[in-house]
């Protein structure tokens, strides 16, 4: 599977890196996986929606 940074995915969809991270720590994006210090997300990820 390819996987981008949180810092790509910011720019993808229009986020902060910040918000992508609580997002990812929530288990709110299917498929991200934490490698240590960085979160890795699918690259097919989609945008999660405003709770």
């Amino acid at each position: 599977m390819n996987y981008i940074t949180l810092k790509e995915a910011s720019e993808i969809w229009g986020m902060t890196p910040r918000w992508i991270n609580y997002y990812c720590s929530a288990w709110n994006i299917p498929g991200a996986e934490k490698m240590r210090m960085v979160w890795l997300i699918p690259k097919n990820a989609k945008k999660p929606l405003d709770d």
